[in-house]
């Protein structure tokens, strides 16, 4: 059975791709979950519509997170975490520590966007990367401080 996928499926294949898969996973699972339409004439033609539409909303997408990522160069968050005397860290510094301290600063991120360099558990300098798109990356730079715990 021929399908023309609506989003992105693992192991499957693009969005807008079309692809052949078994009849009962196009019947009992891509088609009633809304994840792809059957590839015939009337579909197939539709098919540049929907590329059309989906490139305009990537776009937008795509400028939006752009203007994002433009406010966060040069930002150096400072993140408070309790040490001891040699610089260790007790625990470590998570995504979700960069999220509270880039929400502080007016950008709402999702913490699983966000990739650490290493584990960190030390006192010091950091660049962590974060994902909004596969287009759009940005480096944020993070410091690790001594202090009561919290972001700041």
């Amino acid at each position: 059975m021929n399908i023309i996928l609506l989003d992105h499926i693992e192991k499957v294949g693009a969005k807008h791709d079309v692809v052949k898969v078994k009849d009962g996973f196009g019947r009992n699972y891509l088609i009633p979950k809304g994840l792809g339409i059957v590839a015939n004439k009337p579909n197939l033609a539709r098919l540049e519509g929907l590329k059309k539409q989906s490139a305009k909303k990537e776009g937008a997408v795509i400028a939006a997170f752009q203007e994002i990522a433009a406010k966060l160069k040069g930002v150096t968050l400072k993140i408070s975490a309790k040490a001891g005397d040699s610089g260790r860290l007790f625990g470590s510094v998570t995504s979700q520590h960069i999220a509270k301290a880039l929400a502080a600063h007016g950008v709402d991120v999702d913490k699983r966007i966000i990739e650490m360099p290493e584990e960190v558990k030390e006192l010091g300098d950091y660049k962590a990367t974060i994902k909004f798109h596969p287009a759009v990356q940005t480096e944020v730079a993070f410091e690790v401080v001594s202090g009561s715990g919290d972001a700041e």
